[in-house]
């Protein structure tokens, strides 16, 4: 679906973001934001998919789910998490792909007083950590097991690649605050923008750096681009990736170069290698089952889990909110809020949710995997 705009008059009246009551409604509605056209798409497009998947009614109220495209573009964010306010009377917001976007939503959604799932890694400050949870690991529990990988192989000099962008940033805050006193050093850090179709530059100030690894903080399909151009240009060290580019399509676009990659996932990767008891085995398995029955072998997405997950929480707090109060109302919406921090062991795809006030993410080490590429395939590492 294109880009949704409004009129200049209906931009004006949606900055306002009335808080009155409206009339409540027989159905639940959905608004969701996502990246399905430009760089991103390939984080977009599997969670667009994997709304196939979810329920088309929960605790016997039917829901309207409205999709719309942002390209990437936060001020494309912020217009159509607006239209879902003003227009569509959300009950819930979803969205962005990405961490720009999804930050320019969750403002929208806790200006309005709307439940937001992101469905990207953002920073959650006071403005944000009333109406807005993540659904995405949060980076230092993926951060962690990708130090600790570091250090069990005995590397002691990190170069650094990523967006030039909020979701570079966290991981390179998250390196010094987390592998820097493990004993690891950045010694070079370097940046590209996520439309970016050369980093050539800053691979040469990598390899001239010798570092003993290199970390690369981007995601979706652009996370092959720098994985490349270092295999080319002749770096023999190890490469890890952040859990953003957790895909099939990695390893399709990075082709023979994504072989022995280190990278941090959700366990949504691989259910099939999890333990019978693992709360994330079954439905990891019900999604890509589906999944890769509707758009191929091997089509699994860790993103597509993303938005999957989302609908197994509200599985589980629009039942409690319905007790309360009816869709389509202020009261409603507080209650489904309050059902997110009330709800224990939220059993999802890519980990299972226990959120807080404080803590917006709810996940813990149940959410990580660590993986590599043999053979064009992912398998466990070591």
């Amino acid at each position: 679906m294109k880009k949704a705009f409004l009129s200049a008059a209906a931009v004006v009246a949606a900055l306002a973001l009335p808080g009155s009551a409206v009339a409540q409604t027989n159905e639940i509605t959905i608004g969701i934001t996502v990246t399905t056209t430009g760089p991103a798409a390939a984080l977009g497009i599997p969670e667009r998919n994997s709304l196939d998947f979810v329920p088309k009614e929960i605790g016997g109220v039917p829901l309207k789910i409205i999709v719309l495209d942002d390209g990437g573009d936060p001020t494309a964010a912020t217009t159509n998490a607006r239209r879902f306010v003003t227009e569509s009377k959300a009950d819930i917001i979803m969205g962005s792909s990405t961490t720009p976007p999804t930050v320019a939503v969750s403002t929208v959604a806790n200006e309005a007083g709307i439940p937001h799932f992101g469905l990207a890694p953002l920073p959650i400050n006071e403005a944000r950590m009333k109406w807005s949870v993540a659904m995405p690991q949060p980076i230092p529990i993926m951060g962690k097991v990708l130090y600790e990988h570091m250090k069990a192989h005995g590397i002691k000099t990190v170069g650094y690649i990523g967006y030039s962008d909020s979701y570079g940033d966290l991981w390179v805050n998250d390196f010094k605050t987390q592998a820097v006193p493990m004993g690891l050093t950045m010694v070079t850090e370097e940046r590209f923008a996520r439309p970016d179709t050369s980093v050539a530059g800053q691979v040469l100030k990598l390899v001239a750096a010798n570092p003993d690894a290199i970390l690369i903080g981007a995601s979706g399909t652009a996370a092959a681009l720098p994985q490349t151009t270092l295999r080319e240009r002749g770096y023999k060290g190890l490469i890890y990736q952040t859990h953003g580019a957790a895909s099939m399509d990695f390893i399709r676009i990075a082709g023979p170069a994504a072989e022995g990659v280190i990278m941090a996932s959700g366990p949504v990767m691989s259910p099939e290698s999890q333990p019978d008891s693992a709360l994330t085995k079954k439905p990891g398995l019900a999604l890509n089952t589906a999944y890769e029955a509707k758009y191929g072998a091997n089509s699994r997405s860790q993103f597509a889990g993303h938005s999957y997950d989302a609908f197994e929480v509200l599985k589980r707090v629009i039942p409690v909110a319905l007790k309360k109060a009816k869709p389509g109302t202020p009261e409603f919406r507080e209650a489904i809020r309050l059902a997110l921090i009330s709800e224990k062991e939220i059993a999802a795809s890519q980990g299972v949710y226990n959120f807080t006030e404080k803590d917006r993410y709810g996940l813990d080490d149940r959410s990580r995997i660590i993986l590599t590429v043999k053979d064009g395939k992912y398998v466990p590492a070591k």
